[in-house]
């Protein structure tokens, strides 16, 4: 159980940590960028993908110690990132103020795709953020569950990209 010492800390951490520094690591260039990625992926696939980067966790979740995966659940939701045509959307959260990334996916492309895959995914996205390219790896990130999403739910003949949500990052 966390001791309040420890509350106080990671509350410090994450109000520290502001919107300020999701623009330091994201600049509007890069979130264009990502944007375009995210349309030329969903052009391959009858899948949508988000990309969500938040500085910090609401208070409320870091006086509970809630962990940034509940945060990510949640926000899948709230995005409506589940409730694509096919159940196949894909969530890839960051956040910053504990460097912690997850993704979350739909049961439609859960069900191909093993723990481990989207673990070695986080994992590879991870040395990246850690060696300060967000950039490249959120756009590695999008490439390997764009591959996934070909792969299982690739357009059908004639079939056009349906742009469920949007495919601009998230930004909060």
């Amino acid at each position: 159980m966390a001791t309040f010492a420890s509350k106080l800390i990671r509350l410090w951490r994450h109000r520290w940590t502001d919107e300020s520094a999701v623009r330091c690591v994201l600049p509007p260039e890069v979130l264009d960028q990502l944007t375009r990625r995210v349309a030329a992926s969903e052009r391959r696939h009858s899948g949508e993908v988000r990309l969500c980067v938040e500085a910090g966790l609401p208070v409320s979740y870091l006086w509970r110690g809630a962990p940034a995966r509940e945060r990510a659940v949640m926000l899948f939701g709230k995005l409506r990132v589940w409730d694509t045509e096919h159940n196949n959307g894909v969530l890839i959260y960051l956040l910053l103020a504990e460097h912690a990334i997850e993704i979350v996916a739909d049961r439609g492309i859960d069900r191909h795709v093993s723990a481990a895959q989207w673990a070695a995914m986080t994992q590879r996205m991870g040395a990246a953020f850690r060696e300060g390219r967000f950039e490249d790896g959120l756009t590695r990130a999008l490439e390997e569950v764009s591959a996934l999403l070909v792969a299982h739910f690739p357009l059908s003949e004639g079939e056009l990209d349906r742009n469920e949500l949007p495919d601009a990052p998230v930004l909060l």
